[in-house]
């Protein structure tokens, strides 16, 4: 059984031996096409977490309008209160 074992572990590591070590290089236009990519993907993902913090401010803004708004309307109430007596 160790016999087999030796001679299945020489031949895989003669046969990785054999694969060309140029062939595993990434060329010129490969780097590019996957830096390209690479880009592409950072500027969608940039684009989406804007988007969403756009919306997080607009939903913001909109809680602060409204509390605002029932603070004033506290205050109107408050005021006509004082004045009716």
């Amino acid at each position: 059984m160790k016999p087999l074992l030796a001679l299945v572990l020489l031949v895989g590591l003669t046969a990785s031996d054999a694969i060309p070590l140029y062939a595993q290089q990434m060329s010129v236009a490969e780097y590019q096409r996957q830096s390209a990519k690479a880009a592409e993907k950072q500027q969608k993902l940039m684009n989406k977490n804007a988007r969403l913090q756009r919306k997080a401010q607009k939903r913001a803004d909109k809680a602060q309008q409204k509390s605002l708004k029932a603070a004033q309307k506290a205050d109107a109430k408050a005021n006509r209160q004082l004045y009716q007596k």
